[in-house]
């Protein structure tokens, strides 16, 4: 993975795009923006679009996008300049397998201080490479979804985790879309 460059995939769920580094994975963009913008936005840090470029997770999206399993817990990420904070929670959601939900306070315990809890908010609002690091599977505490950053919203959350038969942390009810 030498050459730096990004591309868009057409899925089930709709357009994605990728880019990438020497690194690893950089950005990950979900469905909800036009092909114009969602290049514009992969460019300014990936150099040039490769249309045959991360064809194994290309492969992979694309079949997650219809139902396939996939924690894409393998994927090397480039997350240069990423707090260190937000490294290490994207590192325990990286964790959660498919369908495997969490809350923000469960995160927030596991880092030493519940007080953390708008912190991990934040970092998930921030997080660049949605659905790779799976912010969708983090909820509030009483099983709502809370927040969700992509074009779409929530309703890209809810999509997600009902595409994952996922439960509420409870488990007293799966999302359904």
């Amino acid at each position: 993975m030498s050459r730096m460059g990004y591309r868009l995939l057409d899925t089930a769920l709709g357009t994605m795009g990728i880019g990438w580094t020497g690194l690893g994975l950089v950005r990950l963009l979900l469905p909800g923006e036009g092909p114009t913008i969602m290049r514009e936005r992969l460019a300014g840090r990936c150099g040039e679009e490769l249309q045959n470029g991360m064809a194994d997770l290309t492969r992979r999206v694309r079949a997650y996008a219809e139902g396939a399993r996939d924690d894409f817990a393998d994927i090397e990420l480039d997350l240069s300049g990423i707090p260190e904070l937000n490294r290490r929670i994207y590192g325990y959601i990286r964790t959660l397998g498919w369908g495997e939900t969490t809350t923000y306070g469960a995160i927030a315990r596991w880092l030493g201080d519940v007080a953390l809890s708008r912190a991990v908010g934040t970092a998930m609002g921030a997080n660049p490479i949605p659905l790779i690091v799976p912010c969708h599977r983090v909820l509030a505490a009483d099983g709502r979804t809370g927040g969700f950053s992509s074009p779409e919203g929530v309703r890209t959350k809810m999509r997600l985790l009902a595409l994952e038969r996922a439960a509420a942390p409870n488990g007293q009810f799966s999302f359904g879309f």
